[in-house]
């Protein structure tokens, strides 16, 4: 994992801590929670519109015949 240790990983998460504080790390991580959701709801769209338009396609060509 980018060649970080037990150590470095640690000495980086003191350092938040003391940058942001207890009360507000919760806070940054229910952001980045809603944040990766919205993300994968967007691509699950983005997939969902690719298949129906397949279906379409499929349908069209099985009329056609």
């Amino acid at each position: 994992m980018f060649g970080l240790g037990t150590q470095e990983i640690l000495v980086i998460a003191l350092i938040i801590l003391l940058l942001f504080g207890g009360k507000k790390i919760p806070e940054l991580m229910k952001g980045l929670g809603k944040g990766v959701k919205s993300f994968k709801e967007g691509l699950n769209s983005i997939e969902d519109d690719k298949n129906e338009k397949k279906e379409e396609e499929k349908k069209e060509d099985l009329k056609q015949q």
